[in-house]
């Protein structure tokens, strides 16, 4: 079975917006400068939209040097990653990893704009995946996400008003499986990578956040809770390890190697 990569998305900052591209590296760790940076509270707990709705619209920008962070009302951040600094120990989903304290003026920029206190840290040190053998920065769990177009067709159809994908914030959107075809996939190669679907993503309330305006709802998870409840989760998309890294590109042609 064969399609497109239609989407290649990157989230440099935890539950800030999303950076849409046309080409980027496939690392071990993810599409390169994805989920790097993250805010904590002071005692090194992940902050996210599930804490935070309006980190819905911050909107950052990452060239591997420069993380360029836009929010409404606030002046514009400019901040130089730092790499050197106090290591901070955070936690992330449960997990304890490590993040490098990004200094006093990028932590007063975010605690003035939410009117809390919290830190910037980027990451540093390893991150183990909990299956699949991976590794991954601060994303919850695991490198990629994978979603077909089909899938969110499939859910739209069911809604009274249809949702962007950017409600579900996917590292790649492909087309050509059908609606749920990724959960039917083992081994998938994507242009000159190759991944694999470890683990079906469990969905929150982020689903329900309109990323536009940070206003939350009901939907989709009342609507797919009724067709996508397995295991007490609600499914979709699907959460990847990276087995083949090399370069993708928006178009690229995607194969199943291995089914489910």
């Amino acid at each position: 079975m064969q399609g497109t990569l239609t989407e290649l998305n990157v989230y440099p900052l935890k539950s800030g917006a999303v950076t849409a591209l046309r080409t980027a590296e496939l690392t071990a760790r993810g599409l390169r400068f994805d989920r790097e940076f993250m805010l904590v509270t002071p005692e090194g707990r992940f902050l996210s939209q599930r804490d935070l709705a309006r980190m819905a619209l911050l909107r950052p920008s990452y060239d591997g040097e420069i993380l360029v962070v836009d929010a409404p009302g606030a002046s514009r951040l400019v901040h130089k990653a730092a790499d050197v600094g106090e290591v901070r120990d955070v936690v992330v989903q449960r997990k304890e990893c490590q993040g490098v304290d990004q200094g006093d003026e990028a932590a007063a920029w975010f605690s003035e704009l939410f009117d809390t206190d919290c830190r910037l840290v980027r990451f540093t040190g390893h991150r183990p995946t909990s299956r699949g053998g991976g590794e991954v920065m601060f994303a919850d769990g695991y490198p990629l996400l994978v979603i077909s177009a089909e899938s969110l067709d499939d859910l739209n159809a069911r809604l009274d008003e249809p949702l962007p994908m950017n409600r579900f914030r996917p590292s790649l959107v492909i087309e050509g499986l059908g609606p749920f075809g990724e959960d039917d996939v083992r081994l998938l190669r994507v242009g000159e990578t190759v991944i694999e679907m470890v683990k079906s993503c469990n969905r929150c309330v982020i689903t329900t956040t309109d990323q536009k305006t940070a206003e939350r709802g009901r939907e989709p998870l009342r609507t797919l809770a009724s067709y996508r409840t397995r295991d007490r989760g609600i499914l979709f998309g699907q959460n990847c390890v990276p087995r083949v890294l090399g370069t993708l590109t928006v178009g690229d042609p995607i194969e199943v190697l291995e089914p489910r």
